[in-house]
Formats: C-alpha cells, sequence, structure tokens
C-alpha cells in the first residue's frame, strides 16, 4: 500500500505498521450514502471490533494521520473518533506512546455469526412473563364507514376553539410556570372549573381538593386499582362487562367476580348474597349506561347499592363514561350525588366528550384518596398535559364545552332515530336491539346462525369496520354517533347485502 500526503508526496511506513493498516483498514468502511458522521461511522465499527474480540485489549491503534490517510478522510474525523472512544472507556491515549484499546476491558471472546441467531432488536435476551388478560387488541382503523364502539364524530370537535385556547396557554403568561412542571393532580385551573362544571350538572358536592385530572378513564382506573387494591381483593363487576375494567383488577391481582346483568342494571340482590358470604373490596359499575348493553342501573338499585357498601365497607368505582348523552329525558344523577357514605369514586373524561386524542379525564373522591393517588400518580406520570388541561380550563369557563355538548346532543339523537329505524325497516330478520335511552352505540343480537367474525371480515372488504368479537350470546355493539345519516344509510345497506347472501 502507497500513501502520499496532501500534497501527493509518497508516504513512507514501517512494514508492521503498514500491514496492521491494512487489516485495520479491511475491517472499516465508510459509507457516503449513511446519515450517520462519517466519524461516528469509524468509531462505531472501531467499538464493534473491540466487542467482537478482533481488537484485544492493549492493542495499539494507528496513529489519526496514518489512519485518515489510510480511510481517505480528514485527520481530524479520525480525531473526533478516538476522541469519542476515548470519553466512552473503549479507548485509552499515553502522551509518547499513542492509541490503545483500553486494558481496563474485559476479554472479548471472538463471535462467528450463524444462521438462526436471535434478532435482539425483536425479540430480548430475557425473559417476560407475560399475563392473559393483556392480551387485548389494539383496534387502529382507518375505513371510510364504521360501526364502532360508540365513538364521538370527532368532525364535530370544537378544534378552531381548542386550537386558540392551546395556543394562548402556550405563548402567554409566566413560561417558568405554563411550561414547566406542576401538581401530580393536575392543573389548579382545570379542577376549579371541573368541580363548578360537575357540582351544578352531576348535583355533586365537590371542591378541586377532591380531583385528581388523569389521561383518561383506564389511567384513573389503573390509579384506583393500584393505590386501593391488594393482591386477592374481591372485586366485582357485571357480566358482560367492559374488558379494560378487567384487565386493570386482574393486573392489580384481584379476584375478579362477575354478576349477571339484566334490563335494570347490575343485580344487587346477587351482590348482597356475595358480600353475605365473603368480603368485597371494590364493585365497578358504569350506572348511566351499563357497558356494553346500555341499561340504566334503576333507581331501588342505585340505593341498595350505596347501602351495600356503607354496610360493608366496599369502593364504588362509578365509571361514567357517556354521562352527557342521554335523549329520553334528563340524565340520571351519578352515584356520587347520593353518596353520603364517601364510598363512591367517581371517574369520567374529555375523550367521549370531545375526541379520544383528547386525553384529559378527572376522578372525583374524598380528599385523603385523592392526595393517596397523586402520589401514586407522581412514579407514573409526573403530572398531565398542563397546557391542554389549562386549554380545557379556558374552553370550559367560555362555555363552549357546554355549547358543544348540546349541539352534539341534537346530532346524535336523530343519528340514533335514523340508525335505528334502518336497522328494523333493512335488518329486522336478523337482528333485535332496543332503542337506547342515551349513549353512542346500540346493544345488537344477531341471529344465532350469523358468524359475527365471518360477517366483520366481509364487511371490512366493503369498507366498513364493526367489531365482530361478541360479547356475550352473539350481541355487540353498533356506535351510530360517528358517522353522518348518509354513512349510516351506506353502512346499513351494506350488512343487509352481506346477512341477504347468508
Amino acid at each position: 500500500m502507497r500513501l502520499l500526503d496532501h500534497r501527493n508526496r509518497p508516504i513512507f511506513i514501517k512494514p508492521i505498521v503498514q500491514f496492521i493498516m491494512q487489516v485495520l483498514s479491511s475491517f472499516l468502511h465508510i459509507d457516503k450514502n449513511d446519515t450517520s458522521p462519517v466519524y461516528l461511522q469509524i468509531g462505531n465499527q472501531l467499538m464493534g471490533l473491540v466487542k467482537a474480540g478482533t481488537l484485544p485489549a492493549g492493542y495499539r491503534l494507528p496513529s489519526t494521520r496514518q489512519l485518515a490517510l489510510s480511510l481517505s478522510v480528514h485527520r481530524k474525523t479520525v480525531i473526533r473518533a478516538y476522541d469519542e472512544l476515548l470519553a466512552q472507556g473503549w479507548l485509552e491515549s499515553k502522551t509518547g506512546s499513542g492509541t490503545f484499546v483500553a486494558r481496563h476491558l474485559p476479554a472479548f471472546k471472538p463471535q462467528t455469526l450463524t444462521p438462526g441467531l436471535t434478532n435482539t432488536a425483536q425479540v430480548a435476551g430475557f425473559n417476560i412473563h407475560t399475563a392473559t388478560h393483556l392480551h387485548r387488541k389494539v383496534i387502529l382503523t382507518n375505513t371510510p364507514l364504521h360501526l364502532d364502539d360508540g365513538f364521538p364524530d370527532t368532525r364535530l370537535a370544537p378544534v378552531l376553539d381548542m386550537s386558540r385556547a392551546y395556543r394562548t396557554q402556550l405563548l402567554t403568561g409566566n413560561p417558568y410556570t405554563r411550561l414547566g412542571y406542576g401538581d401530580t393532580r393536575g392543573s389548579a385551573w382545570l379542577r376549579e372549573e371541573l368541580a363548578t362544571y360537575l357540582n351544578q350538572t352531576r348535583g355533586l358536592h365537590i371542591t378541586p381538593a377532591n380531583i385528581i385530572l388523569v389521561r383518561g378513564t383506564v389511567m384513573g382506573l389503573y390509579l384506583a386499582c393500584t393505590g386501593l387494591l391488594q393482591a386477592g381483593d374481591t372485586v366485582v363487576t357485571g357480566e358482560p362487562g367492559w374488558m379494560g375494567a378487567q384487565m386493570n383488577i386482574l393486573q392489580a391481582g384481584a379476584n375478579l367476580i362477575k354478576i349477571s346483568v339484566d334490563e335494570y342494571g347490575l343485580d344487587i340482590d346477587e351482590l348482597d348474597q356475595l358480600c353475605r358470604q365473603q368480603p368485597v373490596r371494590m364493585v365497578y359499575v358504569t350506572s348511566h349506561h351499563h357497558y356494553p348493553t346500555t341499561v340504566a342501573l334503576r333507581a331501588d338499585r342505585r340505593v341498595q347499592l350505596l347501602a351495600l357498601a356503607q354496610k360493608h365497607g366496599f369502593i364504588i368505582f362509578e365509571d361514567d363514561y357517556d354521562y352527557d348523552f342521554h335523549y329520553q329525558n334528563k340524565p340520571l344523577m351519578p352515584l356520587a350525588s347520593a353518596d353520603e357514605a364517601g364510598m363512591v369514586l367517581y371517574c369520567g373524561s374529555f375523550s367521549k366528550t370531545i375526541s379520544p386524542a383528547i386525553r384529559v379525564g378527572y376522578l372525583v373522591g374524598a380528599e385523603n384518596v385523592i392526595e393517596h393517588l397523586a402520589r401514586l400518580r407522581r412514579i407514573v406520570d409526573r403530572q398531565g398535559d398542563t397546557l391542554l388541561e389549562n386549554a380545557v380550563a379556558e374552553l370550559l369557563q367560555n362555555g363552549i364545552i357546554q355549547r358543544h355538548l348540546r349541539k352534539s346532543l341534537r346530532v346524535y339523537r336523530q343519528r340514533r332515530d335514523v340508525f335505528c329505524d334502518l336497522m328494523n325497516s333493512q335488518l329486522h330478520n336478523h337482528v333485535q336491539f332496543k332503542i337506547p335511552d342515551g349513549g353512542l352505540a346500540v346493544w345488537t343480537q344477531f341471529d344465532q346462525h350469523i358468524d359475527l367474525t365471518k360477517l366483520s371480515q366481509s364487511a371490512l372488504k366493503q369498507g366498513l369496520y364493526l367489531d365482530g368479537e361478541s360479547v356475550d350470546s352473539n350481541t355487540i355493539r353498533l356506535g351510530f354517533a360517528s358517522s353522518t345519516v348518509e354513512e349510516l344509510a351506506l353502512s346499513v345497506e351494506i350488512l343487509a347485502k352481506l346477512l341477504g347472501d347468508i
């Protein structure tokens, strides 16, 4: 190998050094198409040679000038590569002697790559103990038509008002306060507005100290289960019920017991019998519109449930996921509004009110419970999105969310009526349902001979999404709120055709 200096004059190198450089440079390759800087390419490749055992501890590297000439790069590039490895401890330098592979490194055995080795980017080298209750499919769909689980129509969301409010929070005020760390319980402003709003609309009697802001009902339930349950505690839910709640309960190590739900909601007599037999720590309930059936918990059962909680000392976790959408009359007041013994944790969010992307929810309880859960929240998520929370507070203060809810209620009521009429006229031979008093979906029972999984797969090919995983007795939720009247008509038309071909 004949090396030239910057003036194209030959450089004479001792044969042994020349041999070392030939061997080393054969391992180093500069990729001009690589987005990584050249010095990092050199440094990473040298590090790889050390890890592979090719360059042993104490090995003397060529001078920066010699390696730069060998690789046809600027000497400063090699200097920077060496400096990077020196800083990381892979190399060591001795004045007047040169640069060496660090002697303190352990001896790396040469490794030979063989076919079939595990790709560590895909599979870790350590064991993972998974739980079956966590294996729940994440639904991502971009089909033009959808009869989903009961989602709001994000096209109705007050995005312009939200963007203005968010921009205001981002650009105005003391940046140290607005953009820094805040209260683990969430924005003080939003908790103040929520206390007023929930007292006015839900009949609660709370202050900001009774509220912790969360990123949605799932987070509120996670905090409650993790912070208030111990392994082996008994928790009761309705059957059928929400898998998201069941996952949190099981993850906390609790013993999950399901009791029946009928046309009047959770069977409180069955709960009473259970409480006589064993201690119950928590009851999870969706009292306003039971998920998934949409039935409301009847008034006498509400009174009984609160009385049982006080008598046996169990927590009621009230998930009020769609309180604002009730069409027949005024919404039923939540259990929390009649709780005189401090047994209810009340949870809601703006994910159904505005959009699933707006990750702002609230958990309401006694002050000492909120303080306890705030300490737990700190190790899960230091705080929420203060800018977003303050933006929501501004929308509440200005009445924008309230106007949005009134508008959405009118739109969703119309869509419910149209959708139910369409199903009665075109699908009556295949489905049975009751027109829901509220909520964003219709609990629909299909004939037993219909395979809902195959039906959903066929519908997907036609550009229509529906959840083919039946919760109970070939029954699923068909969400109407996120579709326009025209989209609902097309969706029912597709279903009618597919069911007619069965």
